[in-house]
C-alpha cells in the first residue's frame, strides 16, 4: 500500500495519536500552563467549524471530497476565499489545538510534520489535477488565494 492510499483522515488520526503518545511518554517540557491550555479547545473547535463548512460546500455543489477523484466544481467562496485547502487547514488547526491542550512541548512537532506530509502526498497532486480540470479558473484562483493562509 502506498502512502497516498492512506487517506488524509487516517494521517490525521495517526498525527493525533502521536500527539497523545509524545505528551504521555516524551513531554520534554511544559509549554502551556493551566488554565491557558484550555485555549486549545477553541483552536480545535475552529478547525471543526472550518471542516464542517468546507464539507457542506462540497455537498452543496455535488463534488467529491475524496482526494484524486475528479472534481466537478471549483469552489472559491466560503473558507476557500482565504485558503485553497480549508479541510487540510482544519485538520492542522485541530492538531494544533490538541497540542496546545496537552500543553507539553513535544506534541507541537507533529503539526508541521503533518502539514509537510499532506502537502507532499496530497495537495501538490490535487492542485495539478485542478489546474488540468479548470485551466481557465484555477491559475487565477491560485494567484489570489494562498495554499494555507
Amino acid at each position: 500500500m502506498t502512502t497516498q492510499r492512506i487517506p488524509p483522515p487516517a494521517w490525521f488520526a495517526i498525527a493525533l495519536a502521536l500527539i497523545v503518545v509524545l505528551h504521555r511518554y516524551f513531554p520534554i517540557a511544559s509549554l502551556v500552563p493551566t488554565p491557558w491550555h484550555y485555549a486549545g479547545i477553541g483552536i480545535a473547535s475552529l478547525g471543526v467549524v472550518i471542516a464542517v463548512w468546507s464539507v457542506d460546500l462540497f455537498r452543496h455543489v455535488r463534488t467529491t471530497i475524496i482526494p484524486f477523484q475528479e472534481s466537478t466544481a471549483l469552489i472559491t467562496w466560503g473558507p476557500y476565499r482565504f485558503t485553497r485547502n480549508p479541510m487540510y487547514l482544519s485538520m492542522a488547526l485541530f492538531l494544533l489545538g490538541a497540542a496546545f491542550f496537552v500543553g507539553s512541548l513535544s506534541p507541537f512537532v507533529v503539526v508541521p510534520i503533518f502539514i509537510f506530509v499532506i502537502q507532499k502526498l496530497f495537495i501538490s497532486r490535487e492542485e495539478t489535477m485542478l489546474a488540468e480540470r479548470f485551466p481557465a479558473e484555477f491559475p487565477g484562483y491560485r494567484r489570489k488565494v494562498r495554499r494555507w493562509l
